[in-house]
Parts: C-alpha cells; sequence; structure tokens
C-alpha cells in the first residue's frame, strides 16, 4: 500500500463509524488497492483512517467473516487469496437465490416495485438486443437487487447486503459468453411476461434453466 492510498474519514451522521471503515476497506479490495496476501495491521490502517483501533477492528472481523481477510492470532491479518472455485460456486449460488426471490418478490412487490422490476427487464432486453455484455451483468445484478428487495423479508435482505462484497469480489471473473443473442433476448422476453403477470414460479423456472446465459450470471470463468 502507499502511503496515500486511504485519507482520513469524515465521520457521516447517523452512521457507525465502523461502517464506515468496513466499506473503504472493501472497496480497497474490489478495485486491488489491497492486493491477496496483503498485511492488515490496525494501528497503521486506523492512523491513516483518522480513526481509533476500534471500528477498524470491527471492520476486519466483518470482512474476515466474509472469507475476504484471513487472521491468525498473534501473527497476522492479511487479504485472503479467492478461492479456487468461488466464481462458479458464487453464480451457482445467485442463480438459486434469485430463484426464490422471485416467487417472494413477485408476489409481494408493491405497484412502485412491480413496475420498477419490469422496467429492469426491458433494460435487460434492449442491452441483450445490443449484445451489451457489461450492461447486461450490470442489469441482471441490479434485477435480482429489486427482487431482493420487493420480498420485504428483512432477514433475507439484510444477509444478502451484508454479504455484498464478497459476493462482488467472487464475480469479477465474469466474461461476456459466447451465446445466440437472439435465443437470449427471448429468454429475456419470457421473463418479462412472467415479471408482469407476478409468475414467481415462471421466472424462477427460467433463471435456473441450464443453457449458459448471462440472465444466470453464468459465464466463463477467468480466476488466474
Amino acid at each position: 500500500m502507499a502511503d496515500n492510498d486511504f485519507v482520513p474519514l469524515t465521520p457521516r451522521e447517523g452512521a457507525a463509524l465502523g461502517d464506515d471503515v468496513y466499506a473503504v476497506l472493501g472497496e480497497a479490495i474490489l478495485r486491488g488497492t489491497l492486493r491477496p496476501g496483503d498485511r492488515l495491521r490496525d494501528v497503521e490502517l486506523a492512523a491513516r483512517l483518522g480513526v481509533s483501533r476500534t471500528p477498524v477492528r470491527e471492520a476486519l472481523q466483518r470482512l474476515e467473516r466474509l472469507g475476504l481477510v484471513e487472521v491468525a492470532a498473534n501473527r497476522y491479518t492479511r487479504v485472503t487469496e479467492a478461492h479456487p472455485d468461488a466464481y462458479a460456486h458464487t453464480t451457482e449460488f445467485m442463480t438459486y437465490i434469485a430463484g426464490d426471490a422471485a416467487i417472494l418478490g413477485l408476489a409481494r412487490a408493491t405497484s412502485e416495485q412491480h413496475t420498477d422490476l419490469i422496467e429492469a427487464v426491458d433494460a435487460l432486453i434492449a442491452r441483450s438486443e445490443r449484445n451489451d455484455g457489461m450492461g447486461i451483468l450490470g442489469g441482471t445484478t441490479a434485477f435480482y437487487q429489486l427482487l431482493i428487495r420487493a420480498t420485504g423479508n428483512h432477514v433475507f435482505i439484510t444477509i444478502m447486503r451484508e454479504a455484498g462484497l464478497a459476493l462482488q469480489r467472487n464475480l469479477q471473473g465474469w466474461t461476456q459468453p459466447d451465446e445466440d443473442v437472439e435465443l437470449r433476448t427471448t429468454r429475456y422476453r419470457r421473463l418479462r411476461d412472467a415479471v408482469v403477470a407476478r409468475d414467481g414460479r415462471a421466472a424462477e423456472s427460467i433463471l435456473m434453466e441450464p443453457e449458459p446465459s448471462a440472465l444466470a450470471l453464468r459465464g466463463r470463468p477467468s480466476l488466474g
């Protein structure tokens, strides 16, 4: 780490300082400012961020629970290497999570949330027609987030929010799969019909289809 990698934090009204430290360190891991194997010393980080050691320790403990940091007592705290199967396991996990969210979310979505979901699928259809790979990935993530919020399930929402950093890192190896544009776009249109009808089971079935598809966040992993 360079000396200017971090700057003192400005406390936000109503926000816990540990949350801010967690966000800064997590973002640094995602950007690669903190690389696998980098040592994390709470005294040093606290000095650079202009905070006490307590919020830094809290943040490191949360990152450890997510697997982004590993701790060997009295030896080191460091950024982890991604697990070799992290990408494949995360795409599989997210596909199943999205299916459950579709069943709950489409049944419970408010009128406003339902409209947002339809618009999110419309955006995916447009991006698929353009074969905009990164746009599809971002749009798929946004659609999943809307589904999860629409469930109204506090436990579901909290767990997925907390896991967000780990999921983002694990999905960084995504590459656009080589697939038939019209076939993929047709699947999005079928998904739209299911969303409009609030048919969670139909939406789940489409999300779970085995063909390689950006819709299910599937692609060829690049974990080198």
